[in-house]
């Protein structure tokens, strides 16, 4: 196999919208400083629904806009660092959910940057002819590890699933999905945590911020000249929504000039390795990108992990 492409995605966020309004009468912010700061004016919230099933719900969008059905997926890979149930794992539990019959089933956590790391693993796979068809999804429910009294960290989660149906391309076709560029600095790595039993998230909010606007620009830089493409021939950029100060900083640094700029922050909040494909999903979606754009998709936050890769648009 010549490597693989991404056929189809699809995306699905909890009914319960969260207002900034809403979050003022839970703790000592309001609409302004929130937006200020990091760009936020809702977030959904999930109520009833697991990590399963915000991934399932995406992971059968993907599989319908896709026209092919469970029966042909042999891979399933969830980027999740939210699952309660340690065994099944949540790509297992989704599998059964879908019908998928016998996949190679794993999840991967690397918090924010999961998908690319799945969506990386899963086309290492298809190129090593370990598997043909796979659904990758990133899903989180970060609602679960929020302190609702902390507003430095209340304010910017969300929970949500986004999902891309990945399958092999014929062998002289040009690969659907470039070399990843990844890595971590895990010196770093107490900057965001979520520990223990009944985890909390807390960050060193302007430590992050500070490496993620210097380091991941030449970072992302590698993944286009990995994939033989300059930044200003990309038509979309979909960056980790953490922030839109950061998502900004990011695009100006790269020089992505010409392209639509995933800001999905503004609506979705950060939803940790959720972010990505729910972006890119809803870019999609709405016909902001074409079939065979290239789009640069780029996953950074807790570790201090990062991770992305050059993909051409379904």
């Amino acid at each position: 196999m010549s490597g693989s492409r991404i056929v189809a995605l699809g995306h699905y966020q909890p009914p319960k919208v969260l207002t900034n309004d809403d979050l003022a009468k839970l703790v000592d912010t309001d609409d302004e400083w929130i937006r200020s700061r990091v760009g936020i004016r809702t977030r959904h919230i999930a109520e009833g629904e697991t990590v399963v099933d915000l991934a399932a719900e995406a992971a059968q969008k993907a599989l319908a806009n896709s026209g092919r059905s469970a029966s042909e997926v042999d891979l399933v890979v969830v980027a999740t660092c939210t699952a309660v149930e340690r065994s099944p794992n949540t790509a297992a539990a989704v599998a059964a959910r879908l019908g998928v019959r016998s996949p190679a089933a794993y999840d991967i956590n690397t918090v924010c940057s999961g998908f690319s790391y799945a969506l990386a693993t899963a086309d290492h796979a298809i190129r090593a002819g370990a598997a043909r068809t796979a659904l990758v999804i990133g899903a989180e429910r970060m609602s679960d590890t929020l302190d609702w009294t902390d507003r430095s960290t209340c304010v910017i989660f969300g929970d949500g699933a986004g999902a891309a149906l990945v399958e092999a391309q014929e062998e002289g076709a040009e690969p659907g999905i470039g070399p990843v560029v990844w890595g971590s600095e895990p010196e770093k790595g107490d900057a965001v945590v979520i520990t223990g039993w009944d985890p909390v998230i807390s960050q060193q909010g302007q430590s992050v911020f500070r490496w993620a606007t210097t380091q991941i620009a030449p970072l992302a830089r590698q993944a286009c000249e990995r994939a033989g493409i300059d930044p200003s021939e990309l038509k979309g950029f979909v960056p980790h929504q953490a922030n839109l100060r950061i998502i900004d900083a990011i695009a100006s640094r790269l020089g992505v000039t010409d392209a639509v700029v995933a800001r999905d922050v503004v609506e979705s909040g950060n939803t940790s390795a959720a972010s990505v494909p729910l972006a890119f999903s809803k870019l999609v979606e709405r016909g902001e990108l074409s079939p065979g754009d290239p789009v640069l998709l780029f996953g950074f936050g807790g570790g201090l992990a990062y991770a992305g890769q050059v993909v051409r648009c379904p």
